[in-house]
């Protein structure tokens, strides 16, 4: 039995494989790494009970930087939520659209002829699976989240060859078994979850890439020229002047499409089609990434700040008594800031209070030092 990209050569092979893992750890590590500090200090880890008495890092009052950073963490709780919501109204209103076109389908459905049918057997796909509709704005495509059916333009089986139409249904039959629709819905919902971090939804549309390309690699079998012609046949398509309309609702995060229509596609699509069109061929290609230098560092900037505000506000706060109170940081109108390196006597100025304890005083004239300097001695 061949394997389903044995047209590649071993080193193409190996690279798309590495490429793909660090798709998949990257996106899981996004996920990880975002979601654990605006969560993690709300669940019993023991962190706040390992980190009670310990509140000074160096020279760095943690209770002061526990307050100088409480609401930084407070917009990331914040941004979440938009997000939820965001991404609630974005999955929503993708479901109307899908709605939209299965009815809009539904009223244009046209016969299969016998051929079709035979074509359809010979791909592997049930029939009741697939239907073939007249002047659809993409050629061919997946839709249906839990049971996903093909959407076949009636005028694509006098445009492509027997084995071209095969190769075709098989690659939709492929998106029809990994539940593709689905699957590219839900990283959606990540994505805009997660709509502070756009490198995620870029490593999203590196997974809907993908996706494609497994689906090329199932149905180019041992005939990779054929569905290359297949997509250079169906990369011009255009939408008819009488479609079935709402031609804009046909995104890659509600479907699976075989090849953007002519008028859709981007450069990230032709890139894409290069790509697909080259690989079956035998060549070696560029295994790009959408991901860019600056989504990178808006990354690590994001999930620097989400993980050091996490951190330091699962440091406890003294208990409110007096006794707690006056054992740490008391300086009467002054503010976190003044108070962040309160062991080193930076920012020390003269207490307003008339109140001076005596353990709290220094030998820089007489001005209110922060008492963990003595506690410590």
């Amino acid at each position: 039995m061949l394997r389903p990209n044995s047209f590649l050569a071993a080193p193409m092979r190996a690279r798309e494989q590495s490429h793909r893992r660090f798709v998949l750890w990257g996106i899981g590590a996004l996920l990880l790494l975002s979601l654990s500090p605006v969560l993690g200090h709300h669940v019993l880890t023991g962190l706040d009970a390992a980190l009670v008495g310990h509140d000074h890092l160096l020279h760095v009052c943690l209770i002061a930087l526990h307050t100088l950073l409480a609401p930084v963490h407070g917009v990331f709780h914040v941004l979440l939520a938009a997000g939820v919501l965001y991404a609630t109204y974005d999955r929503v209103r993708a479901i109307a659209r899908l709605r939209q076109i299965i009815s809009l389908i539904g009223t244009n459905t046209g016969s299969t002829s016998p051929a079709f049918v035979a074509s359809v057997r010979e791909s592997g796909l049930d029939v009741a699976a697939v239907r073939r509709v007249e002047r659809l704005p993409n050629p061919a495509f997946t839709a249906g989240w839990w049971t996903p059916k093909v959407y076949v333009a009636g005028e694509i089986e006098h445009v492509l060859s027997h084995a071209e139409l095969v190769a075709v249904l098989m690659h939709e039959g492929e998106h029809v078994r990994r539940r593709d629709p689905l699957r590219l819905s839900l990283l959606r919902f990540l994505g805009c979850t997660l709509f502070w971090i756009p490198a995620f939804r870029r490593l999203a549309a590196d997974m809907s890439d993908e996706s494609e390309i497994a689906a090329d690699d199932v149905a180019a079998r041992d005939q990779p020229l054929v569905l290359a012609s297949a997509i250079l046949a169906l990369a011009a398509w255009r939408a008819p002047r009488e479609s079935t309309g709402a031609t804009g609702t046909f995104l890659p995060n509600a479907t699976a499409t075989f090849v953007v229509n002519a008028s859709q596609r981007s450069a990230s699509h032709d890139a894409l089609l290069e790509r697909r069109i080259r690989r079956l061929a035998g060549e070696t290609t560029v295994v790009a990434s959408h991901l860019t230098r600056r989504s990178l560092l808006g990354a690590v900037a994001m999930l620097g700040a989400v993980w050091i505000s996490g951190v330091i506000v699962s440091h406890p706060m003294p208990a409110e008594s007096l006794h707690a109170h006056l054992a740490h940081c008391d300086h009467p109108g002054e503010g976190a800031l003044s108070h962040l390196f309160c062991r080193s006597g930076l920012f020390q100025r003269p207490s307003q209070s008339t109140e001076v304890l005596p353990s709290a005083e220094s030998a820089n004239g007489g001005a209110r030092a922060c008492p963990h300097s003595h506690s410590a001695a």
